[in-house]
């Protein structure tokens, strides 16, 4: 890889392997290395600028949980390393809570969660990030509601007005990658399933989903069938009925021993208006970052089919949005 470290084989290890470097290996002085100094690191909770804030935050996170792990079980990618190269990285953690932190008092609790980030990189640096963690089932690992420990955060960072803002395009700063990815078949097929669930078509489930699929969603959610597919889309969209949905970002791939599959960056931005997995509509103006992976596969011939799906966006940001505007806090 024209610019990269000779040391990494491909873009995915390239991801991979500085993923464990930096938390697992302690190696935080490489982000000074692999992470610009004008970084823009997006998350549904913030936004982060410049390097030496990712430096402090990950320090933070390793102070509370110091034998966290992260599994990387796939990077689904597009560009190339001479005009930059855009991953979708997703990543099983697990980590014991273990020092006072943004989680409040050491519990003990051991965890597992999920995590997907979309980082940009060329010549060897990351300058470019939208990262989205399980909040949802990191918070009831520890016994709280999302709810909850939104409302318990928000008064913790000092009030209505003081605390840390979530990510709404209004908060949100540019950073140096304008790209939306590739025209590969199956990131194409997947956007159009995506925009026919958003659109209220539900029947796209029964057509293009196999059976059997296999869904891991917000709050750690393991589902099989057709049923799970459309309880999760159907809770979410029910509470943002009006909200615009957009696809931000979208890839697909076919790789010698691996499935097609595909990753999508999506948004929705609107109104709280409906009655849905978030509660009764309060009207609140809500800004839902996700992401969302896909594999495809023919388990009869001839028809591929969406076989497994994977899906997160942060339910505590979303709380977050809610109750500051309602009036609960």
């Amino acid at each position: 890889m024209k610019g990269f470290d000779p040391k990494f084989r491909d873009f995915p290890d390239y991801i991979i392997g500085i993923t464990k470097e930096i938390w697992e290996d302690r190696g935080i002085a490489t982000l000074h290395e692999y992470y610009s100094d004008d970084i823009v690191v997006r998350s549904p909770g913030s936004v982060v600028l410049g390097n030496q804030n990712v430096i402090g935050a990950t320090m933070a996170t390793l102070a509370e949980f110091p034998d966290r792990q992260l599994l990387g079980e796939d990077v689904i990618w597009s560009g190339t390393p001479e005009e930059g190269m855009l991953s979708s990285h997703r990543i099983i953690s697990t980590a014991t809570h273990l020092a006072e932190g943004v989680y409040g008092k050491p519990t003990g609790t051991k965890l597992r969660y999920r995590i997907l980030a979309d980082c940009h990189a060329i010549d060897n640096q990351i300058n470019d990030e939208w990262l989205i963690r399980d909040q949802g089932a990191i918070v009831r690992q520890m016994g709280w509601d999302p709810k909850e420990y939104a409302a318990d955060l928000i008064a913790r960072e000092g009030g209505k007005e003081n605390c840390v803002k979530p990510l709404t395009p209004k908060i949100d700063q540019p950073g140096p990658y304008k790209g939306h990815g590739n025209d590969n078949e199956w990131g194409q097929r997947y956007a159009d399933i995506l925009t026919r669930i958003m659109n209220a078509d539900m029947g796209v489930i029964g057509s293009e989903y196999d059976r059997a699929v296999q869904s891991e969603y917000v709050g750690g959610v393991t589902g099989h069938g057709w049923q799970a597919i459309d309880r999760f889309w159907m809770g979410l969209r029910a509470s943002f009925p009006n909200a615009e949905f957009k696809i931000e970002h979208q890839i697909g791939r076919d790789d010698p021993d691996m499935p097609p599959r595909a990753a999508i960056r999506w948004s929705l931005w609107g109104k709280h208006d409906g009655w849905g997995v978030f509660g009764a509509p309060t009207g609140a103006q809500v800004y839902v970052l996700g992401i969302s992976h896909a594999e495809f596969g023919a388990l009869v011939a001839g028809q591929p089919q969406l076989r497994r799906e994977y899906t997160l966006l942060d339910e505590t940001s979303v709380w977050k949005q809610i109750l500051l505007q309602n009036g609960e806090v």
